[in-house]
Order: C-alpha cells, then structure tokens, then sequence
C-alpha cells in the first residue's frame, strides 16, 4: 500500500515552488510564461510548463543530473542549464524532438546565423516555381496562393541547407516556427488547425521569416550573457519513455516532467500543418505510425490493441480494483454516446503505458531521486479516473517510496464542456525516491 506524505519542504517553500506566494503567477503548469523568454520562445508548444517553475524546484533540490521522460520542446533542458544543471531529455514524437534539439543550438554565432537568414532570403526573392502539397489542408490554410508560394519559396531555400551544419538547423525551426503566423487559419488551445476560424493578424512570409531569425539571434546573444559560453551538459533523445533507451542506470538524481494527460489530445496532430507543408507527410493517415508508438493518451492511438493486455497485466496490480469498475462504466456509458469513444481502453492503456514509465525511471534514477510530475486529472464521458493517486500506487509499486499530490489550480471551469461538467484539477504529483 501506497504511503501519501508530505513533500520534504518547508510551507512557504511549497508555496512559493506552487507559485501561489504573494505576486507570484498561476501559470507554473502551462506553457505561457516561457513565451517571454528567450530561446524557449522560439515555437510556442501547448504541452508543457513555466521554465522558471523548473528552475526554482532544481536549486530547491540541489539536483546534479535532471531527466525528463517527457520532454516537449525542451523546457526543463533549457532550464536545466540556466542552474547549471546536467540534464537528458527524451521524445518519441521526432519532431518535437527536433525542435527540442533545435532549441539547444542557441550556444551558434547568431551573425552567422544573420547572414544565413539573408542568403535564404536572396534565393526565396528568385521567384523559382514551388510544388505545392496536394493535401486539402494546405488550400484550406493558404488560400492567398501567392502568399503561399512565397512561403514555400522559403522553404525550398531553407531544406536546400538541410544537413549543411547546425545553423541549417536553426533556419529550420525559424521557418517552422512562421508557418502559422503566415497563414489566417485559427489554432485551436491544443494547437489543432481551425481552418472555419480566421486570425486579423497574417504575417507576411519573407518578413516573418527575417522577423523569426532576428529574434533568433537576438536571443542566442541574451542567452550567452545570462547562462554563459559554457553551459551544462544536456541532451535530447528521440526515444521512447517506457524503455529511457540510451539513458544510463541509475544515472538522474531528479526528474522534472510532465506526461501527456489522459484527456483524448491527439499528440500526433499537433505538427500535422506543418509536416505536411515540410513534405514529410501527405496526410492524415500518414499519422498512424506515429500514433502507435505515442503513450496511449488517446483513443486515435489504441489502433488495434486489446485492453486484455493491461488489464491481465501484474503492472496495474495495485490499481486494478479501482481502475476496474471504472473501465466497466465507460464501456457501458460509450454505448449510449453517438461518438462511441473508447475511453475504457484508453484509460487501461494509459496507466499501462505509465507503468512502464515508472519501472523505466526507477531503474535510470539514483536511489533516493525526487520526482516532479506535472499532472490532470480525467473525467472521460463524465467518469472520474483519479489519475494523480493511480499514477501515485503505479510508482510506488515500481520500486519508489511514497507519493504525495499539491493542487496547483482547477480545471474545466471557464467554459460549459459540451462533454461532461465533472470538476478536474491539476497540480504536482510529488514521488521520493
């Protein structure tokens, strides 16, 4: 049995690490703070949480060496190094990756980088034919085709770079990073495309791409001054977090994350747009792939896996009468439901995947490592999963000691959900190693 405890830091500590002390913010669990930093606001993605949040847990620790399973675009690497940190982060989402590795070339020569955007520039200006993605979403998203072969003008220039060096890669994800602003379709919080939806605001391509290098270098030189020539070690790896492959044993003395939630957000369509109009997909079903090897979050990603193999699993042991009667209500309630989602599955999925995690972090951390999960809960068709303590027992059962959970803010209260009106929260899931 599990052993909830409080985490080993004094009150006015937790407050302030909750973000909650006098003047503090409330966004320490979204991404919105890192937009005012630089490097970290080079793309701006949904999933994840405030740099300086992670920052301030690290020098609270006293950490050497930090992990997250779970990188995202790279938060708590880059924050890793700004405490001169030694930091590993994985991804299994390869463009996201890419972009998290991206982000860690700030340490280039941002007038190399000035002169590069320019000769990006000179050849877009040459006006050479384009071939324009055949997907219904590239029409839906630029129906100014001028607009759009300016664009992909850019493109063509910045992939002919594609492997030349590091600063390839920087003008990569500056160009990555202006292909919504280029475009008057919507995006949805979770960064889905909304085509029906148009933005006031459409930036013009050659400029937001001199615009989006600019501010690249700009930052690269800021960076410098505040973190240093020479910062802490850190890596991100393109693998999966339910193996940690390539991670040494026993090698983190912390971990900072925050797993994909189990709330149906379909993680491989974040970057659909912009694979797309990359050339690296055609479409949609393109995503399949990777959907298969994403943590089970969603019911696109269960394909054909039978919840028989997490349900008759020893992983969900300690969790299984619990999670039991609450994958029997949803298979009952989907009935009755014109989406007819399989929630049930998804749920048996997600902690399955997650036990996985555990036993992986267990075996890559030190003994006595501290661990910060990010973390909702979920209330699929209006039936609660508590899945803080789920995830709680899950770690516990994997090899560490106790867990605890500090809400941070409530969630789904804003607006009428179309779905279900259950109240959900969302904090910090506190594992001792």
């Amino acid at each position: 049995m599990s052993t909830l405890m409080v985490p080993s830091f004094t009150e006015a500590t937790e407050r302030h690490l909750l973000g909650a002390a006098e003047g503090g913010s409330r966004n320490t669990t979204t991404f919105a703070d890192n937009m005012k930093l630089p490097v970290h606001r080079w793309f701006r993605y949904s999933a994840g949480y405030s740099a300086e949040w992670a920052g301030s847990l690290m020098r609270h620790w006293g950490v050497e060496r930090v992990l997250d399973p779970f990188s995202g675009s790279g938060t708590t690497c880059l924050a890793a190094q700004e405490q001169k940190v030694e930091s590993t982060g994985t991804e299994v989402h390869p463009m996201v990756a890419r972009i998290a590795r991206t982000k860690l070339l700030w340490t280039e020569d941002p007038d190399e980088l000035r002169d590069r955007v320019g000769d990006v520039l000179r050849v877009a200006a040459l006006g050479r034919a384009v071939e324009v993605p055949t997907a219904p979403l590239i029409a839906k998203c630029f129906p100014d085709t001028e607009a759009l072969h300016d664009l992909l003008r850019i493109r063509d220039a910045v992939l002919e770079q594609e492997g030349r060096d590091n600063i390839a890669e920087l003008l990569w994800l500056a160009f990555v990073s202006i292909i919504r602003a280029c475009s008057p379709a919507g995006t949805a919080q979770w960064q889905y495309v909304l085509p029906n939806r148009t933005k006031s605001r459409v930036a013009e391509p050659r400029s937001a791409f001199e615009a989006a290098g600019e501010l690249f270098a700009s930052d690269m030189e800021m960076r410098r001054f505040l973190v240093g020539d020479e910062p802490a070690r850190t890596t991100v790896l393109h693998t999966d977090a339910r193996t940690l492959r390539d991670v040494a044993d026993e090698w983190a003395d912390a971990v900072i994350t925050s797993p994909p939630y189990a709330n149906n957000y379909d993680y491989a369509d974040t970057l659909r747009l912009e694979q797309i109009l990359l050339g690296e997909i055609e479409g949609w079903k393109d995503l399949r792939p990777l959907r298969e090897v994403l943590l089970r979050s969603a019911t696109q990603n269960m394909g054909r896996w039978k919840a028989e193999e997490a349900l008759d699993s020893p992983l969900l042991s300690p969790i299984i009468d619990e999670l039991r009667p609450v994958y029997d209500e949803l298979a009952e309630v989907r009935k009755g439901r014109a989406g007819n989602k399989a929630y049930n599955v998804m749920l048996a999925g997600y902690f399955y995947d997650n036990a996985q995690v555990f036993r992986a972090l267990r075996q890559k951390t030190k003994p006595g490592a501290k661990v910060c999960y990010v973390v909702g809960d979920s209330a699929p068709y209006g039936v609660h999963a508590p899945v803080e303590k789920w995830l709680g027992k899950l770690a516990v059962d994997s090899g560490f000691a106790s867990w605890s959970f500090s809400k941070v803010r409530d969630r789904n209260t804003k607006w009428k959900n179309r779905k279900h009106s259950h109240p959900l929260h969302e904090g910090y899931l506190w594992i001792e190693g």
